[in-house]
């Protein structure tokens, strides 16, 4: 590799963030999820892992992490590796919007209760900014939906106005389900004080998911900066995926990377690396080899001919989302 090309996967790499939806807490929909765990539950294990992990993204140059009040103790986690490793050039993003309610169990009935009330918001805010402090700079709305009425809630909106002016923090939003065009649609008209109140969207896309491609570039080019999220469907775009009806377009997805010499993984945030307006893609990565496999994506090469083939496994976005909703916490 010479000097030019190692200035390039350096640029790209800056594109990763670590997203530890996978790491705060013992369950979560992500195929084979308990065994990148290795079965331990117990905080204090679940603490080392996920410091390990944080280790080898950071040693990767990953310097922004994505956490949540949801994500069971991953805000705590991330904090403490953070004042362990006495590190200062590390951003870090959270949510707002879901409370965890599974109490560290894995069978709970209800894992995360959503609300997207001001009392919520004030109650949240004050907690991840107690435990990320300076290292927090964006707050997002965890999963706006319609349905939520989230995007209608005008103190909400004011007072997110407010946190952003009054301690010079970036606001963004999150988007899930089948009606997130909608939602993003509205999202780049809200405004606050004569500017957008939301400057980040952290949306799903993916090679089974591409159906925002046309709002997040169109948001991307009006400034506004993209996350991907769920780059690999939640592990559907991994070699762990051995559903028999998604056999065809596993088939596919071999042939391209045996193609292109990388791995399911790599090729899935290849196409994700290849989308001129996403500014970031979130590696969810819950083991070192994960964290390590993600970052190799940077040296993969598309070319059309693989474009070609992976556009043709789009599924419909009600189809996604019903499977989605379908993974079984784990």
């Amino acid at each position: 590799m010479d000097a030019n090309e190692r200035d390039v996967n350096a640029r790209t790499v800056e594109r990763f963030g670590f997203g530890l939806a996978a790491l705060g807490r013992p369950g979560y929909i992500n195929l084979g999820h308990g065994n990148d765990l290795r079965y331990r539950y117990a905080a204090e294990s679940m603490r080392d892992h996920a410091w390990t992990v944080l280790d080898a993204a950071y040693t990767a140059g990953i310097r922004h992490v994505d956490v949540a009040r949801s994500y069971g103790r991953a805000e705590e986690f991330v904090a403490g590796w953070l004042k362990d490793r006495a590190i200062h050039d590390m951003s870090i993003s959270s949510k707002w919007g879901y409370t965890y309610t599974a109490d560290w169990s894995i069978s709970a009935n209800v894992h995360e209760v959503k609300d997207h009330t001001l009392t919520t918001l004030q109650r949240q805010w004050a907690e991840s900014l107690a435990k990320l402090g300076p290292w927090l700079r964006l707050y997002q709305v965890h999963s706006a939906t319609e349905a939520s009425g989230i995007l209608d809630r005008v103190d909400v909106l004011d007072e997110l106005a407010r946190l952003r002016d009054e301690h010079a923090i970036t606001i963004g939003l999150t988007v899930s389900g089948p009606d997130s065009r909608r939602t993003l649609e509205r999202t780049l008209t809200i405004e606050r004080s004569g500017s957008r109140l939301f400057s980040t969207v952290q949306a799903t896309w993916n090679v089974l998911e591409p159906s925002l491609s046309g709002i997040l570039r169109a948001a991307h080019a009006q400034g506004v900066r993209v996350i991907v999220k769920e780059a690999l469907a939640n592990g559907r775009l991994t070699d762990r995926n051995s559903d028999p009806g998604f056999s065809v377009t596993r088939a596919v997805l071999e042939r391209e990377a045996m193609r292109l010499h990388c791995t399911l993984d790599q090729l899935a945030l290849a196409v994700v690396l290849d989308q001129p307006w996403a500014d970031r893609v979130l590696s969810g990565a819950a083991t070192v080899d994960q964290i390590s496999s993600n970052i190799e994506s940077i040296s993969v090469r598309l070319d059309d001919e693989a474009r070609s083939a992976l556009e043709d496994l789009a599924e419909s976005p009600d189809q996604y989302w019903r499977t989605r909703s379908r993974l079984t916490w784990n």
